[in-house]
């Protein structure tokens, strides 16, 4: 039977707090059928495979969330069979504090079973002061990977990413250090995130030279941004890498939370957010709309079927959903009951992005 989980959390912990939680979080026991339903896809060329919907923490795991909701959201994904975790530096607010929360229920909820998990993280992006604090040099990007180690209490990450192409760091230099991550059993694998085709070109080469090869491309990817088929997708099947696309539900735009407009409560009403209002605009509702009644015809949520089309013809290994309840973890997991399309609906589809 699932085990109850306090709908409540703390964002600061005390000594009698912290007794608190020892006392009622080791009792979980994950489910024994919890890779029963999942399907695993194979990353590139590589012996790894990866859970089709994986689990990003970019969103709603900082200092300022609500722990049990994290630990809820985190137990629900691995009974579901979700076993891969992704992580970056930066991810909070405040930066690096999601790590701290994942590192924290790690070693409470998951101890005895690492083994059974993919961790991944990612530098690039600004973390201190200083020339030094943000993008691709060797110094950063391996003091940042042992900040992260030390947030997250892990010996080791299975994936280390070059978290975005730096215009001014030699990318040999960048792809040096994440062989040297790779060399020093500090990572497992190395990953690049948000190069173009041609930046992923060199990078696989220049990793190959060095002898680790290129594991993994998270690209931004959906029905709304499609810009990886322009060539990269060409790219990473020629050098043999595995994708993870990261936005597959276009930060919250291809659910039903828009199809009557924009919420009060939503991201696209915040001030602040990658999500802004004026891109919300009537033509791409319409599209939403449209694509909502088709989702329909499937037996889908709108959700559902962007994450499907996402994972369509095998050339995406892993779609990276975000949450912020395990309702939407639930709801995104059940997308892998109909993956498959009619040429038609490709074609419907098609029709309406355009």
């Amino acid at each position: 039977m699932e085990k109850k989980i306090a709908a409540t959390g703390t964002r600061r912990y005390d000594g009698e707090e912290k007794k608190k939680e020892r006392e009622t979080v080791m009792t979980y026991t994950p489910f024994d059928s919890r890779y029963a339903t999942m399907k695993y896809n194979r990353c590139g060329k590589s012996g790894l495979k990866l859970p089709a919907i994986s689990l990003g923490l970019w969103h709603n795991f900082g200092g300022v969330d609500a722990l049990e909701n994290m630990r809820a959201m985190l137990r629900r994904s691995f009974d579901l069979g979700i076993t891969h975790f992704d992580l970056a530096n930066n991810y909070g607010p405040p930066p690096g504090s999601a790590e701290e929360n994942f590192g924290r229920i790690l070693k409470t909820d998951f101890a005895g079973y690492r083994d059974e998990l993919v961790i991944s993280t990612k530098a690039g992006y600004y973390m201190w002061p200083g020339p030094y604090g943000e993008w691709g040099s060797r110094k950063y990007v391996l003091s940042s990977l042992d900040q992260s180690l030390k947030r997250m209490g892990v010996d080791y990450v299975d994936i280390f990413y070059s978290h975005r192409p730096d215009p001014e760091t030699p990318l040999e230099e960048t792809m040096m250090a994440l062989d040297q991550a790779v060399r020093q059993g500090k990572a497992l694998y190395a990953g690049i995130s948000s190069y173009t085709a041609e930046q992923t070109a060199q990078a696989a080469a220049i990793l190959k030279q060095l002898g680790t090869p290129l594991l993994i491309h998270q690209p931004s990817y959906s029905m709304l941004n499609r810009w990886i088929e322009g060539g990269l997708q060409d790219v990473l099947d020629e050098v043999g890498a595995g994708s993870i696309a990261f936005c597959p539900l276009a930060q919250g735009l291809l659910t039903n939370r828009y199809i009557a407009g924009i919420p009060e409560d939503s991201r696209a009403a915040k001030p602040s957010g990658f999500l802004k209002s004026k891109d919300v605009t009537e033509e791409k509702l319409n599209k939403i709309r449209a694509l909502n009644d088709l989702a329909a015809e499937r037996g889908q949520s709108l959700a559902q079927m962007s994450l499907a089309w996402v994972l369509r013809g095998g050339r995406v290994t892993s779609a990276l959903i975000g949450a912020s309840r395990v309702s939407q973890i639930e709801e995104n997991v059940a997308a892998l009951n109909n993956l498959q399309f009619t040429s038609d609906e490709l074609n419907r589809i098609d029709a309406i992005l355009k």
